[in-house]
């Protein structure tokens, strides 16, 4: 073959390759992924020659010195000045995850339960919530954060007049304050006991489920789960010998001591950030039993199914196939929207290491680095959580 029918062939290969959608796509993201690594390495050289002239180097060796400042909500781990920023970090990443948990937690439920207030056939049900989500949703989360807390700070009184509950449960504007366990010797028992009586409701909900697949026969299994795991404890409990006591918060000073008490900041962030988002629940709750057809109802209460059951056992669990991936984006946002918690002096991972460790140490780029990849990687895990979730509702082909 000769050179000249070569160099023919040649552009009529490429031309042959570029036209295959399979060979396309892959030339089209690895020159995309070589051109997003430029990019990215460009941003580096020029981050790392301006540190240079600021007489800065990039090093994360900050984070075992001593913080120096106190946290006043710490309710997983102890925190003192004279721990590190990176323990200062970790006391602030579980700050923030208890907020995302909590409020997801109240959010679904706030959420679908007004999903559901806002078709119901009372007039003035409807009209409430109607009322109640449109005001909501129109006014920046910030500004509910600020109200919230507002509430806590001016409505409720000092603790020297602190309003109590028998004299053990006392509610105030620095925080809500009750009695604390103190386990003694032989509380284990109890732990082992509750630990089996999960075991056992497990075993118990996957028998009865075949077992119901098999026979067409229900056990009431929520009330004999409940009596399970609340009666073996207690009964174990008491065969112990009543191995707890209880510490009273006492007021020592300007505040209460002992006990167990939760901060105004921890509780204001929570309930704005979970009735904000589930306003927006509501309405992915209301479209989604929308999208179910109105035969599936009719069909159910034909066979003599009442409004709940229809509700509960036909409606939703179609309609979750349509809430679950919007579901997902309220989840991401509430999270995210939890670094707000600064502005109340809510200490989340974004006032630890992103605030007064950044102020104290000067380490903008690693604080900020740290703090984002904290976000990425709890928006991925709640994002993979909920595409395993919806993937598991999903209609499975037969």
């Amino acid at each position: 073959m000769s050179s000249a029918s070569v160099t023919a062939n040649e552009p009529m290969l490429l031309l042959r390759l570029w036209r295959n959608q399979e060979y396309r796509s892959v030339f089209i993201q690895i020159m995309t992924m070589l051109i997003l690594f430029t990019f990215l390495g460009m941003i580096g050289h020029n981050v790392a020659t301006n540190l240079e002239k600021a007489g800065k180097d990039f090093s994360f060796n900050f984070l075992s010195y001593p913080a120096g400042y106190d946290i006043s909500f710490q309710p997983f781990i102890s925190f003192s000045p004279t721990d590190t920023h990176l323990r200062a970090a970790v006391v602030g990443l579980l700050n923030t995850l208890l907020v995302a948990v909590s409020g997801v937690i109240i959010a679904s439920i706030m959420g679908f339960t007004m999903g559901i207030l806002r078709l119901s056939n009372n007039w003035l049900v409807s009209r409430l919530v109607y009322v109640f989500l449109e005001f909501t949703r129109n006014v920046p989360v910030l500004l509910h954060i600020f109200f919230v807390y507002g509430i806590f700070l001016y409505v409720l009184p000092v603790p020297k007049k602190a309003l109590s509950i028998s004299d053990t449960v006392f509610l105030t504007n620095r925080g809500f304050y009750w009695p604390s366990p103190v386990f003694e010797d032989g509380f284990g028992y109890v732990w082992v006991a509750l630990l089996t009586a999960i075991v056992v409701v497990i075993a118990f909900v996957i028998w009865e489920r075949k077992h119901q697949d098999k026979t067409g026969i229900k056990y009431p299994s929520f009330t004999i789960s409940t009596a399970i795991i609340i009666g073996l404890p207690l009964l174990t409990f008491f065969i112990s010998g009543s191995p707890m006591s209880w510490e009273i918060p006492v007021i020592k000073g300007f505040n209460f001591k002992g006990g167990t008490s939760i901060k105004p900041e921890y509780i204001a962030l929570t309930f704005a950030l979970a009735y904000y988002t589930s306003c927006f629940i509501a309405e992915i709750v209301r479209s989604g039993i929308l999208a179910v057809s109105g035969g599936q109802s009719e069909a159910s209460h034909a066979l003599g199914l009442s409004h709940g059951n229809t509700l509960r056992l036909v409606v939703i669990p179609q309609a979750l196939r349509v809430i679950i991936p919007p579901l997902a984006s309220q989840y991401l946002n509430l999270t995210k929207n939890s670094s707000l918690a600064i502005a109340i002096g809510y200490m989340d991972v974004v006032a630890t290491i992103g605030g007064i460790s950044l102020m104290q140490t000067g380490r903008e780029m690693e604080t900020m680095i740290f703090v984002l990849l904290t976000y990425l990687i709890i928006s991925l895990i709640i994002s993979a959580f909920m595409n395993w979730f919806n993937k598991r509702m999903s209609i499975v082909e037969r």
